[in-house]
């Protein structure tokens, strides 16, 4: 399927039923819970490790998986989290079109802090990023619950010797090349204007949402003062799992992590 953001850049997505015995009615969507998987910088839906996640999930629901803006087949450049969030909302509100009635979202890393961002600017029953209904042109887009894996407390951190890298590929015309054509994503050259919401902030904005913040002890991008600062700014509503032995985002998450999240959005996720 091709979705259409809302500033109208064509993303890639994938829908897949869930992997056990259903009524594919409408009637019977309402009743199984779709999951919505927003991937890493340089990810996309047919990234091998976004797709042995979304085997995990199948196995709980259905499974919508996208590629952002700028990665894979979706069109656009990436802005590295800023206006990802529309095509995330794109994504949810496809899943309620399809009539699901519980949709919980996923991210890791930077979508990570897609999925708080989107949580916050998208409340149930509230107006969107743009101060409209949900329902004038994409239909609800809120979500039911959110987690986030990997996912940075506060922008333009340089404290590891990975996030430096990570801004050159971003800032820089060699490094923008170097991932064009080595990581396949297309970055864009102009900065954030204005600065996006902080996702601590966002996590701030989320409740009464459930929220849960997973993160491996052994991030080489973002170390435990992350996930500690989002879930202070997210109070006692929101679950922090911190991971011995874990690395970043869904390439270090195992099939049983995976399963143990998608234990938890079943049982906190509510109807939508």
């Amino acid at each position: 399927m091709v979705l259409l953001a809302a500033d109208g850049v064509a993303i890639e997505a994938v829908y897949e039923p869930a992997d056990f015995d259903a009524d594919v009615t409408q009637n019977a969507a309402g009743r199984v819970p779709v999951t919505v998987v927003a991937h890493g910088l340089t990810g996309s839906a047919g990234r091998p490790h976004v797709r042995r996640a979304a085997a995990v999930f199948r196995r709980y629901g259905a499974v919508i998986t996208f590629s952002f803006r700028g990665h894979g087949a979706s069109g656009g450049r990436s802005t590295v989290g800023d206006r990802e969030v529309l095509d995330l909302a794109a994504a949810v509100a496809w899943a309620r079109r399809l009539g699901h009635r519980t949709v919980w979202t996923i991210g890791f890393s930077m979508g990570g802090s897609v999925v708080l961002r989107h949580a916050a600017l998208y409340p149930a029953g509230g107006p969107d990023a743009h101060g409209s209904a949900h329902a004038d042109t994409h239909g609800p887009a809120h979500t039911d619950a959110v987690v986030a894996v990997s996912a940075p407390a506060r922008w333009y951190y340089r404290g590891t010797a990975a996030m430096r890298r990570l801004h050159w590929v971003v800032t820089r015309p060699l490094g923008r090349a170097v991932g064009r054509y080595g990581l396949r994503t297309r970055i864009h050259t102009s900065g954030w204007d204005p600065v996006p919401l902080d996702p601590a902030e966002a996590a701030s904005r989320i409740a009464p949402t459930p929220l849960l913040l997973v993160h491996g002890d052994r991030d080489p991008y973002f170390p435990l003062d992350h996930p500690r600062a989002l879930a202070t700014a997210a109070g006692p509503q929101a679950d922090l799992w911190l991971e011995p032995g874990m690395g970043h985002a869904e390439n270090a998450a195992d099939e049983a992590l995976l399963a143990r999240i998608a234990d938890w959005a079943g049982r906190r996720a509510p109807g939508g």
